[in-house]
């Protein structure tokens, strides 16, 4: 048997999923889970790298165990952050996460020096203040980059640990700020204007490319040896990339954010794109992922641990559709990026200091509802689409109120699954490596083929 192993690492947790292709179907088996978080240490906010090394690694020890040696593994993660390494490749600690307020005035002071509509105009990578671009600058500014050799985003540092080779990725790469839409490489005078070696970022390289093998010193410690391959390695492109989208289709890439967009065979890169704060992301096949990130389920698992993790997700829901309350936050407002409480920060934005937990749910779930209404009509007003179907994909397609409350509120049909989009994105591009002539249409007839995608 013929195994690929996707390693599909979110903000809360990460886990390691074995698929197989069987008479035209992928068959999976999740093998092992570990739990990721950002800590904190004093103000700053920042991920734990040794432990994510550590659980990659035992993942694929515990796939020697049970007898399931995979022929190639991808990793994928969240976008934006990344590990400085000096010449030794080492790591130069620490790894900030995105949610740390380090660049919350770096975007003016960048502006400044390249105005915001030419550096829109150059990526077409909306503007958030954690975006690589600004962190980068930051740690220019902080000194950090003097002893830095290279840079490699997370999922591209986890699968160097495993080969010893550095590369960057290229969906990963374009949600820095820094690769040029139109010719889908480094920036060169924007790299110049801020002072930033492109030397530091190596070579950009595509997916379902072969990175190297595991190093001798890995592949000792978990028992074989197997081929790295790069996915799509940001997790919404592979996500996407096991989407069934088309033409008239809007996706919903549903976890702890929620991205929502369309696949577009070119960047969209005008002053319309850029006041509705929509990114042009690099996509497989150089497909483009015309998106607007909105804060998704953090907001829900952020409420749950304010309660001290009281009620199940199921709990929450059901209070939530007892809750006749239906004003709304804007769930793209930094208020709620990383605030010390999450359902006191509702209750502010709201303006209703004592407003039950039910109805700050409710709330909650009808904002993200208005919030893909909004983008889809905003969707088929900047790119000329006509949009008759929203495809829910990942952990938060399970939501089955947050599903309904979707359809009530954009008037589209709505679909449902797979739940493990991101994995199954990462497998296909493995599959696509082994098999040169799998197509991506073919690649995605395959989940259709395959798993159950309900309509809502």
């Amino acid at each position: 048997m013929s195994y690929c192993l996707a390693i599909d690492i979110g903000a809360s947790s990460g886990r390691h999923l074995l698929g197989e292709l069987r008479d035209g179907k992928l068959v999976c088996e999740e093998v092992y889970r570990f739990e990721n978080g950002m800590k904190k240490e004093g103000s700053s906010l920042l991920w734990d790298t040794d432990s994510l090394v550590s659980n990659v690694i035992s993942g694929l020890r515990h796939c020697k165990e049970i007898g399931k040696i995979p022929e190639t593994v991808a990793i994928d993660t969240w976008g934006v952050d990344y590990v400085l390494l000096d010449k030794r490749g080492r790591e130069i600690s620490p790894a900030y996460a995105y949610r740390d307020s380090r660049t919350s005035k770096i975007p003016e002071e960048v502006f400044e020096i390249i105005p915001q509509e030419k550096l829109y105009a150059k990526t077409g990578i909306q503007k958030q203040d954690y975006n690589s671009i600004f962190q980068i600058y930051c740690d220019k500014k902080a000194g950090r980059l003097d002893s830095a050799k290279s840079l490699l985003f997370m999922p591209c540092y986890l699968s160097y640990k495993l080969t010893g080779v550095m590369k960057n990725e290229y969906t990963i790469a374009t949600t820095s700020g820094l690769v040029n839409a139109k010719t889908k490489t480094w920036d060169g005078e924007i790299l110049e204007k801020l002072g930033i070696s492109e030397s530091l970022l190596g070579e950009i390289i595509l997916p379902s490319t072969e990175l190297g093998e595991l190093s001798q010193e890995v592949a000792k410690e978990v028992g074989f040896n197997c081929k790295v391959v790069l996915c799509p390695s940001h997790d919404t492109a592979s996500a996407v990339a096991a989407c069934p989208v088309n033409e008239k289709s809007v996706f919903i890439s549903s976890g702890t954010w929620s991205l929502v967009g369309t696949e577009n065979l070119y960047p969209v890169t005008d002053e319309g794109a850029m006041k509705a704060n929509f990114s042009n992301e690099g996509g497989i096949n150089y497909r483009y992922r015309f998106l607007k990130n909105i804060m998704g389920m953090w907001l829900f698992q952020s409420i749950r641990k304010d309660t001290g993790k009281k009620y199940s997700y199921d709990e929450m829901m059901e209070m939530a559709m007892s809750s006749s309350f239906t004003e709304k936050i804007d769930p793209t407002s930094e208020a709620f990026l990383a605030p010390d409480n999450m359902i006191e920060a509702i209750r502010a934005y709201l303006g209703k200091p004592e407003l039950p937990l039910g109805d700050v749910l409710s709330s909650v779930y009808h904002s993200l509802a208005a919030s893909y209404d909004k983008t889809v009509k905003e969707i088929e007003e900047i790119s000329g689409k006509t949009v008759d179907t929203v495809s829910i994909v990942g952990g938060g397609c399970k939501d089955r109120y947050l599903n309904s409350l979707t359809k009530k509120y954009t008037g589209k049909r709505v679909t449902a699954g797979p739940v493990e989009g991101t994995a199954l994105g990462n497998m296909l591009s493995q599959l696509m490596y082994t098999d040169p002539g799998l197509t991506l249409e073919a690649a995605r007839k395959i989940i259709i083929n395959t798993f159950d995608i309900k309509e809502v």
